[in-house]
């Protein structure tokens, strides 16, 4: 199959970027070392091109209806200009998809999903769409930049003039951004750094690139790889789909109770809240490496016994805090911050602590 690519993919080869397939986009991993890209985006602002990401718009007098129904979070408390995140429930108790849910006018919607995803999650949705709301994938016409860190909203505010200081999280405006007119601002973002998703059409994303690294060349803005976007979320303990949560992972187990709403019934919500009030076998938790060792993805978790209790779903060493960091599923009893667990790292039993999430506090 022959890779995607993003409307700037040159820009990025130019750039110098090291590029890889990933969710079957052509893809820039890192553009000088995961580790400088990371701390940029800490220390002062960087810009992804997460333009492989899908977008929907849902319109229409039933689109609430829909997203009620295959949505496990209450889109009915948006408002426009509002953001919510959620989760796709599937039938077995597992995740479709999780994803954001922008209100954008009464009867206006739109949801960005993972790219890895899009077909699968339009897929989804159609089949229950019964009533009509009117459905458009707009993912190959958009891209989508990520404008991470604390200096973001300084670095920006040339370019527009929404008021990107006093933007709350989980907030956007529609406005004129680069010299472009109705430019999504979202003040939202996968790095816990801060910062705002800039969406624009294809044919503008070139000019808006340009002029947002015009603009942030006094902030000390550099472009920023995927390899940087992974370590950076981790130390959130933001999920990443197809790792921490997938289709047979529950929201719950995941620790994604505070979007599973059951007022209201959506997919699979009567198994979901009867796994709520029985309680969940196993649990999504946050670890730290007490001796040195770095976790990765399919590792086995063990107790002092060495009896297997879990397997990491995502690790790595973390850059700002320089130990071994990882999320991963546990046997409930085991899931509580302070427990003690062992990570088989190369057949060796190596300490590790179970911690309260996020691992990074800025």
């Amino acid at each position: 199959m022959e890779l995607k690519k993003v409307a700037l993919n040159d820009v990025h080869e130019a750039l110098g970027a090291k590029m890889v397939p990933f969710a079957g986009y052509n893809m820039p991993v890192r553009y000088s070392s995961d580790i400088e890209e990371h701390k940029t985006v800490r220390e002062a602002v960087g810009i992804f091109d997460v333009s492989h990401m899908g977008e929907f718009m849902v319109k229409g007098p039933k689109a609430l209806d829909l997203i009620q129904r295959v949505t496990s979070n209450d889109a009915s408390k948006l408002v426009p200009g509002k953001i919510q995140y959620t989760c796709l429930p599937n039938e077995e108790g597992g995740i479709v998809d999780d994803l954001l849910v922008y209100q954008m006018a009464e009867n206006e919607y739109m949801l960005v999903v993972n790219a890895s995803n899009i077909e699968k999650d339009w897929n989804w949705i159609s089949k229950f769409n019964t009533e009509g709301a009117e459905l458009e994938n707009i993912s190959d016409s958009m891209s989508l930049f990520a404008v991470q860190g604390p200096k973001t909203a300084d670095a920006l505010q040339s370019l527009t003039s929404l008021d990107l200081h006093n933007m709350t999280y989980y907030t956007f405006e529609k406005g004129e951004f680069a010299g472009v007119p109705n430019v999504i601002v979202s003040a939202t973002g996968y790095t816990g750094a801060g910062g705002f998703e800039i969406y624009v059409p294809n044919e503008n994303a070139k000019a808006v690139w340009d002029k947002i690294m015009e603009a942030g060349k006094a902030f000390g803005i550099k472009p920023i790889g995927l390899g940087a976007r992974d370590t950076l979320r981790l130390e959130m303990g933001f999920c990443l789909y197809g790792n921490d949560i997938s289709d047979t992972t529950s929201p719950l187990e995941a620790g994604l109770g505070w979007v599973t709403k059951f007022n209201k019934e959506f997919t699979n919500s009567q198994n979901l809240k009867a796994q709520k009030e029985a309680g969940v076998s196993r649990k999504l938790v946050g670890f730290e490496m007490v001796e040195q060792g770095i976790p990765r993805a399919h590792y086995e978790i063990a107790n002092a016994e060495g009896e297997t209790i879990g397997e990491v779903t995502s690790g790595t060493q973390s850059p700002m805090l320089s130990k071994g960091i990882g999320l991963g599923y546990v046997k409930t009893e085991f899931a509580g911050p302070g427990s003690e667990v062992y990570i088989k790292i190369r057949n060796k039993a190596v300490k590790a602590n179970v911690v309260k999430l996020p691992f990074y506090k800025a």
